[in-house]
């Protein structure tokens, strides 16, 4: 099935049902069917055909999500852009990915003024949500378009969307994803998420990431999208129980926010089936504390863009061992490798690892993009040995289950010993003051590399760098405990939320003329 698909399926099948909720609105499915066939076929009618790329520039709004509908029945590629990301970024990626037509909000018509002059290769401007000289307003331009639909062939390898990487080491590539990866994706998530009816997913994380691939899987099994226009702690925990939301996704540094709210003790989760969390790695004792909280609902997926959302996958259960309690060593695991990937341990050599030992995990099959847009090299790169390679290492115990190291170009070497940041940041983060971290080499002319802890502590308490250090080694033993520790209000995170532990490292560097 192609990607939209998915939707067209269910919304056959329950055009009377609850597609999507923003604010006092909602739209049923035949609602949201009618707009994105409109915008399908006005786009048809700009010429937006197969491998036109069509941007959308927005924060989570009802009616650039559908637009993305619009998109896909066009036969177009969706390019998404997060407004928190640098306006360079943006820029860069609507000329480098040859975007022709420009969905945005009215909060970003002064950057689409900016496309208009930078990027000649736009044809067409659309506002999502208010009036604009740029172009016209989505909603009554669909109203003057056909409502038929247009039959689309099945396309396999068509790209579908086209995701510009995180960028934090140098300019983003475009990661070609086809309807088959995304279709390999929903099967996994169809074989793995349990519910007892149709599911009501809260969308607070931004649409432009993974909280719109989640939007999907919600569509393909008829289930109601709640949209929030961005994440806030409060509203997150009171649309929990007030909508009775059965999954919702959030990167880790949210999972934290909602942990340090005073009164998160008092709602009602009972209806949560699934709380998802990925993107970065968790502490564990905060994991801990989310079970304690929520309940037994916590969900892990783990993936990239180049290999969508669903490498692997740790149920609920799997958090927990057979009498019921939380099993601490699980919490490190990132799961095991979902129902429909491939997924292995390599070495430099190529050679697929035993259970135990430290490799990278690879993934092949129907889930592993295209490769990058027009860029070759790069592709050939991280496709050796007929694998993608992650960048991630990590090893495999006796029962399956696949626990993270480390990004496998960030190992600080100190002293001539390998450390893995992520096992010091646990145990920073298990430290009940620390809210967040990062953990990073930094330059020593004794040791070569220095372990540094960049930390956020919690509002209303107190932490000394000798306090920390104390609790570090106890934990983690003197080799592995940071030699300083820098306080910081808030640490750099990206689009998606995840801490930019490059950027953190990148400060300490500026001055060096080596940068290892």
């Amino acid at each position: 099935m192609n990607l939209i698909d998915f939707f067209d399926k269910s919304a056959r099948l329950y055009p009377n049902r609850v597609a999507a909720i923003f604010e006092d609105r909602q739209w049923l499915y035949r609602d949201v069917l009618d707009l994105a066939t409109r915008i399908g076929n006005g786009l048809r009618s700009a010429d937006v055909s197969a491998d036109t790329k069509c941007a959308v520039l927005s924060r989570n709004d009802p009616i650039a999500f559908i637009s993305m509908l619009g998109i896909l029945k066009a036969q177009g590629v969706w390019v998404p852009l997060n407004p928190s990301n640098a306006k360079s970024q943006s820029m860069h990626i609507l000329n480098a990915f040859d975007v022709e037509v420009l969905f945005f909000e009215k909060e970003e018509e002064d950057f689409a003024r900016a496309a208009k002059e930078e990027c000649p290769g736009i044809k067409l401007f659309l506002c999502v949500n208010g009036p604009s000289t740029l172009g016209a307003t989505v909603e009554p331009w669909a109203a003057s378009q056909s409502p038929e639909p247009q039959p689309s062939p099945w396309a396999p390898e068509a790209l579908c969307w086209l995701r510009g990487t995180g960028g934090t080491t140098g300019l983003p590539k475009g990661v070609m994803n086809t309807n088959r990866n995304f279709e390999t994706m929903m099967a996994n998530f169809r074989a793995t998420l349990s519910f007892d009816e149709a599911p009501v997913y809260l969308a607070c994380a931004p649409l432009s990431h993974t909280a719109a691939v989640l939007s999907m899987v919600t569509f393909g099994m008829g289930g109601t999208l709640i949209i929030h226009r961005k994440f806030e702690a409060q509203a997150t925990l009171k649309a929990i129980q007030a909508r009775k939301v059965s999954f919702v996704y959030l990167p880790p540094t949210a999972i934290y926010s909602l942990l340090s709210q005073p009164n998160v003790h008092e709602f009602d989760y009972s209806s949560l089936r699934h709380f998802i969390y990925g993107a970065a790695p968790i502490s564990s004792t905060k994991l801990h504390e989310a079970i304690d909280v929520f309940g037994p609902v916590m969900t892990q997926v783990y993936g990239q863009t180049e290999v969508p959302t669903s490498v692997t996958y740790m149920s609920p259960a799997d958090h927990l061992s057979e009498d019921g309690s939380v099993n601490e060593k699980r919490l490190l695991s990132c799961g095991k490798p979902a129902p429909f990937s491939r997924v292995a341990l390599m070495d430099d050599s190529g050679k697929l690892v035993p259970p135990g030992s430290i490799g990278e995990i690879v993934v092949q099959g129907g889930l592993v993009m295209k490769g990058y847009y027009k860029n070759p090299e790069a592709t050939a790169e991280v496709s050796t040995y007929g694998w993608h390679h992650t960048g991630d290492l990590a090893y495999q115990d006796e029962d399956g289950f696949i626990y993270i190291c480390d990004r496998k170009k960030e190992m600080i070497i100190t002293g001539g010993y390998n450390v893995y940041p992520l096992e010091v940041e646990q145990a920073v983060l298990s430290h009940p003051a620390v809210q967040d971290c990062a953990v990073v080499g930094v330059p020593d002319e004794k040791w070569g590399e220095a372990i540094k802890a960049v930390v956020e502590v919690k509002k209303g308490f107190s932490l000394t760098e000798d306090e920390l250090l104390a609790f570090c080694k106890a934990k983690v033993g003197s080799v592995r405990t940071p030699k300083s520790v820098d306080f910081i209000d808030e640490l750099p995170r990206s689009g998606a939320g995840k801490v930019m532990r490059k950027e953190v490292r990148k400060h300490y560097w500026t001055a060096e003329t080596r940068n290892v």
